[in-house]
């Protein structure tokens, strides 16, 4: 299939952009156009050449044009795709989201979905999502939405509150974890050479804070075998390389997923960086010695302007010819979706989709994760049950305060918005209402220039 066009909403992004490129390449069964819109219209410029010198390399199974374009509107103008991978804010923004909160004893390991940087996080970022919906139904309204940018749900529920009519999904790898993990563990155990795509695994729950609890390999029901892999590694944890989370800031041993299960009796599916902020901070999060006693990082923001650095660096040498990105597959799975949706193949995989049934225990229409059957143009959700109702409660919770973030955002009303901060249990655990309320205007402060947004009431 020819003529397949791609709308790239922060088209200039380094790194993860050159993957979606790769993969696309080596997808033979369709090609065509990829529109590249950024705010720094010259990143998007530089992925212009390096999209399109990837395009031309030998091991291309497929030939795709890359363009830079300076309005969104020229980007999503009959677009059969729209992916939307952005940055909401700069670096300067995630700095106060993830280290102001530690002045006042709140650690976090990512700072992008609860946890005080992850609702200042989703305060600039809706209103973003709201621009963006907004030009979708007005260029391209019936497009397919693949969102990547977080707060994930946030991100979705936005497209889905202002255009009903939107066809938006998010896609996170975190889950894909799960399946390669337990295919280590079938090596140990049972001697078993098993591909982690042989899985199979019933996720439920909402993005970074998903669940399993059904899970198999052919005939085996695995859920009880990682039960006992849990147990045996519960105080040293576990890694295919010994060590990794020590300098891997993206790693961890998979104590905190242990622990949970042994609190639960089944498997968090996110990574461990993940799920310890969704719960209290005494729990993972208390001080660096108690997280370093759970083998997991906090992600310093000082690591990403280093990585965005090099980013920059890599981008001007790929763009000048003076190196070439490797085209192998990147893990991501943005492009088997397409492929679903343009009917050239049948696939299942976990998206953040609204719930119309598919979760039990849950309100219908905010946006949760689990499978769903993917075919030509269309996403049928695969029921998952329900959570045992211990679990639930805390994704409900989560659930809750999401809801009460956005409603904050489209009735522009910080005081709401703090409401949401405050019953995070990261902050509620920590501080009391005045200090959350000092914390909350600071963090708010620090990032006024992108709330705009809340002025125009």
């Amino acid at each position: 299939m020819d003529n397949v066009k791609i709308a790239y909403i922060g088209g200039g992004s380094k790194g993860w952009a050159w993957k979606f490129m790769a993969d696309l390449a080596l997808e033979e069964s369709f090609s065509g156009e990829v529109r590249l819109y950024d705010i720094n219209f010259e990143a998007a410029k530089t992925n212009e050449i390096i999209g399109n010198r990837i395009s031309e390399q030998k091991s291309a199974k497929s030939k795709w044009r890359y363009r830079a374009v300076k309005e969104i509107g020229e980007a999503l103008e009959g677009a059969d795709f729209i992916v939307i991978s952005i940055l909401p804010g700069t670096l300067d923004e995630m700095e106060i989201d993830v280290h102001l909160p530690e002045k006042y004893g709140i650690y976090q390991s990512v700072g992008d979905t609860p946890g005080p940087g992850g609702v200042i996080r989703a305060l600039r970022t809706i209103p973003i999502y709201i621009e963006f919906a907004e030009a979708i139904r007005k260029y391209s309204p019936t497009s397919w939405v693949i969102n990547y940018t977080n707060p994930m749900a946030l991100c979705v529920r936005t497209l889905y509150a202002v255009f009903p009519k939107v066809k938006a999904i998010g896609c996170c790898h975190e889950v894909f974890k799960i399946p390669k993990l337990l295919s280590l563990m079938l090596k140990e155990k049972e001697n078993i050479d098993v591909s982690p795509s042989e899985i199979r695994q019933n996720v439920l729950g909402i993005n970074h804070f998903t669940w399993v609890d059904k899970i198999s390999y052919k005939n085996m029901d695995l859920l009880p075998i990682y039960g006992e892999f849990a147990e045996k590694y519960y105080y040293e944890g576990y890694e295919e390389e010994k060590g990794r989370w020590t300098w891997d800031y993206f790693s961890s041993a998979n104590r905190v997923k242990f622990d949970l299960y042994k609190r639960y009796g089944i498997i968090a599916a996110a990574g461990d960086r993940h799920l310890a902020e969704f719960f209290p901070a005494y729990w993972y999060l208390e001080n660096p010695e108690k997280v370093k006693e759970w083998k997991f990082s906090l992600t310093p923001v000082s690591f990403r302007r280093q990585q965005a650095k090099e980013l920059y660096e890599m981008s001007q040498k790929l763009a000048n010819g003076e190196m070439e990105f490797p085209i192998k597959p990147s893990g991501e799975v943005g492009v088997q979706i397409m492929k679903a949706l343009l009917g050239l193949s049948d696939f299942i995989t976990n998206v953040n989709y609204p719930n119309v049934g598919q979760i039990d225990g849950i309100p219908r229409d905010v946006i949760v994760e689990t499978n769903v059957y993917i075919t030509r143009d269309n996403i049928l959700p695969i029921y998952a049950g329900k959570l045992p109702n211990d679990v639930n409660s805390w994704v409900l919770r989560h659930i809750m305060n999401q809801e009460m973030i956005i409603q904050a955002v489209l009735e522009k009303d910080l005081k709401l918005a703090f409401r949401a901060f405050y019953n995070d249990p990261l902050v509620e655990s920590k501080l009391n209402h005045s200090t959350a309320k000092e914390l909350f205007d600071r963090m708010v402060d620090g990032t006024k220039r992108f709330l705009k947004y809340f002025e125009e009431k």
